[in-house]
């Protein structure tokens, strides 16, 4: 027996290094969001100074790793089996669920997956021993005051750090604005001296407290003599930055590196307990039982012996370490996270990740409501100071970033602050929330929310916001009931469990894989963005139009032909499998026009006029394009859903004759517009007539059919309609073909 659990606790810190590399690649984007937005060094600079703090943090970290021992349950109420199975059900269910999130690009909370996972085992188990034992309650097995206060501090974060985001960052713009050179002569002294003094005081007084090398001693000197350091310190570093300043040194570069360091720092010390928390209590529970409670067996030792404090040997702090090191180095998911988030909180417009949704139009027009109120109780004076301050056009941003140093620093000194704060206090504190919310606060302090982007930026932190809400579900759910399946099955059920867990990460990286495939043609929209030179601009343009437009035509040829074979062989899976294609190609056509519409600002005038209305035109018919296959698929989804009678057979012979030839239509398109290929057009638009002139009989036909009296009106109905959207296809088909061609050569080739 007491093999079985050696075994499992083997396989929790088998986990627990696959958690790691999960929990840094879901987790980077923390600390790495503002130094890789803002440009501050390179990217391997970043993640250097980066890796040292995770390295630091994790090695140092202690004091958090009671949260996985006692912070949910009442160990001393629970047999050594039962805990077992709560700890596994956990780490089964976290590995699983945040390599999902990282896999879709959003970054979510390792804390709040862990403490309510921690809950949703916890609550499983005690359900089954409440029912068993008429002494025991809810109240008595779940240690309910402590989970409801980090609950309320994981959330309460949220609120937290976008309001002091927002406010600090609104003084900070205010004193030094976008032009922040030409007010640094003595104000970047004191800045320093406070951001450098607060790091220190947090992450060398707050967060080493629970270190080795802080002895009862020590901890008393620094109590005792708390303002006298911050003074010396605040007095130090104000001097040392406006000496770097008259040096030439960029002081906010040396704060965001430092930033940067503190923060990775805090996360490895902040969310370890995260990782390597429930594997530790698991080790600690099989030494106890092995040394204590074999005379008794698993399911009769009691697990007092968690109630104490957490000692975790060095060397398991040091591998954790590095690995957390290793990962952030590689990890391929770790930088796509890193995009949501630099992508929402960027200066300038461009292309938006997200769309839009009703909720965030009517947030938009409520702010809009109350800032007008606002500004007209304003005195004019006042509004022109403050307009003066914010100048977007002065801003100094680094090629390719995504805001400023200012801004930069302020993300990682108060998210820093923050995380170290809750740390001190012992609370897990999410600093997923805490650095996403800081950083969205100063965003919209900045006016990086403009009115024609706000709708868009709302919505992405509405849906990260409404994943992290989804972790907490799905966290407490999945776990709930992989504790009863385990509890009840036994290792019959672990070895399913654990089999489930191993195919959904395999299916999750091969997922992962092929989306990522699907994305690398999106580094020509990137390139366009950045180019100044307006011939190479206008080459990157055409590149991008092509390559949206293929896929465009793809989706065309795709669709129309599931939809036709769908219904003619009342197919209901297919045509709702095509339905829900339909909505999805709705969705990036809206994208491919937004992103398209801001890069063509980028070229000249000149240029605008001779191609823009080609490349509109192009859009338009592509728009057209899927909604005409979107009006075909929709009445034949509903005709076979009621189960309505189908076509006849004279009618499926024709049409499905006509539609392979619409479909081999679509395909020469295809190929002719990836290659940029047009020589051929002339034979297109000839076989285009053709097919209009073929389902332009077949439309006679059947009016005269419906004259005749023959057949069903509701068939004859779907059938005009199918007639009519394939004919529109062919249409906006062969005028996408024409107009492409105009906008991709040149005049004089024309």
């Amino acid at each position: 027996m007491e093999t079985i659990y050696l075994v499992i606790v083997i396989f929790l810190f088998a986990l627990a290094i696959f958690d790691l590399v999960v929990g840094v690649s879901n987790d980077a984007v923390n600390f790495l969001n503002s130094a890789v937005g803002a440009k501050s060094a390179s990217f391997r600079t970043v993640l250097i100074i980066a890796g040292i703090g995770v390295f630091v943090g994790a090695s140092l970290s202690n004091g958090m790793m009671d949260i996985a021992r006692h912070g949910i349950y009442q160990p001393e109420h629970f047999y050594f089996a039962e805990i077992i199975c709560i700890l596994l059900a956990v780490m089964l269910t976290d590995v699983v669920l945040l390599d999902v999130f990282n896999s879709m690009g959003m970054p979510t909370s390792t804390t709040v997956s862990l403490v309510f996972e921690l809950l949703g085992g916890t609550l499983a188990l005690a359900l089954v021993k409440v029912s068993q034992n008429d002494a025991l309650n809810l109240a008595d097995l779940i240690n309910t005051d402590k989970a409801l206060s980090v609950i309320m501090g994981i959330f309460l974060s949220v609120v937290i750090a976008f309001f002091f985001g927002m406010v600090v960052q609104w003084i900070t713009r205010t004193i030094f604005t976008f032009n922040y050179k030409k007010h640094m002569k003595y104000a970047i002294g004191l800045f320093g001296g406070v951001a450098v003094t607060a790091i220190i005081y947090f992450m060398l007084i707050k967060g080493f407290k629970d270190t080795a090398f802080m002895t009862p001693e020590n901890k008393v000197w620094v109590q005792q003599n708390t303002w006298m350091l911050v003074g010396c310190c605040f007095v130090f570093f104000t001097i040392l930055m406006q000496v770097l300043h008259w040096c030439k040194v960029n002081v906010f570069k040396v704060i965001v590196l430092l930033g940067t360091f503190s923060l990775a720092m805090a996360f490895a010390g902040n969310d370890l307990v995260n990782f390597i928390g429930v594997p530790l209590a698991g080790f600690s529970s099989y030494t106890d039982f092995m040394a204590n409670g074999q005379d008794v067996g698993p399911d009769g030792f009691l697990m007092s012996s968690l109630l104490g404090p957490a000692k975790t040997p060095w060397y398991f702090l040091f591998g954790a370490g590095l690995i957390m090191v290793i990962a952030l180095s590689t990890s391929k998911k770790a930088h796509n996270v890193i995009k949501t988030s630099v992508n929402l909180s960027r200066q300038d417009e461009g292309e938006e990740t997200f769309g839009s949704t009703p909720i965030a139009r009517t947030l938009v027009r409520i702010s809009m409501t109350l800032a007008n109120g606002i500004t007209n109780n304003v005195p004019n004076g006042v509004k022109d100071w403050v307009n003066n301050r914010f100048r977007k056009d002065e801003a100094i941003i680094a090629d390719g970033a995504a805001f400023d140093l200012v801004r930069a620093s302020i993300n990682l000194v108060l998210a820093g602050l923050l995380i170290a704060l809750g740390t001190s206090m012992k609370l897990p504190l999410s600093t997923t929330y805490v650095t996403f919310m800081v950083a969205m606060g100063t965003s919209l302090s900045d006016r990086a929310w403009g009115r024609d982007s706000a709708v868009y930026r709302i919505t992405g932190v509405l849906s990260v916001i409404a994943g992290w809400f989804i972790t907490a579900g799905a966290a407490f759910t999945i776990c709930f009931i992989v504790a009863l399946i385990i509890n009840f099955g036994g290792t019959i059920a672990i070895v399913v469990m654990i089999t489930l867990a191993v195919l959904s990460l395999v299916r999750s990286h091969v997922i992962y894989k092929k989306k990522s495939k699907k994305e690398e043609k999106s580094e020509t929209l990137k390139q366009l963005m950045k180019s100044t030179n307006n011939d190479e601009t206008l080459e990157l343009m055409r590149q991008h139009t092509r390559e949206e437009l293929t896929k465009v035509l793809e989706y065309a040829e795709n669709n129309f032909s599931l939809t036709v074979n769908s219904f003619l062989h009342e197919n209901l899976r297919g045509l709702r499998r095509a339905m829900g294609a339909v909505k999805f190609e709705k969705v990036l056509i809206k994208q491919m026009k937004r992103s398209g519409t801001v890069a063509m600002a980028r070229l000249d005038n000149q240029t605008v006029i001779e191609k823009g209305l080609y490349y509109y035109q192009g859009n338009d018919f592509a728009s057209e394009l899927v909604y005409s296959i979107s009006r075909l698929c929709e009445p034949c989804l509903e005709h076979v859903d009621n189960n309505f009678t189908s076509l006849d057979a004279i009618q499926k012979g024709e049409y499905g004759d006509v539609s392979v030839a619409i479909t081999a239509l679509l395909h020469d398109c295809r190929l002719k517009l990836e290659s940029n290929d047009y020589s051929q057009l002339a034979v297109d638009v000839k076989r285009a007539n053709e097919l209009n002139s073929q389902l332009s009989h077949l439309k006679k036909q059947e009016l005269q059919r419906i004259q005749g009296q023959k057949g069903s009106i509701r068939v004859s109905m779907i059938y005009l309609t199918m007639v009519q959207e394939a004919q529109n296809v062919v249409t906006y088909t062969i005028n996408l073909l024409k107009v492409s061609r105009k906008f991709q050569i040149n005049n004089e080739v024309i």
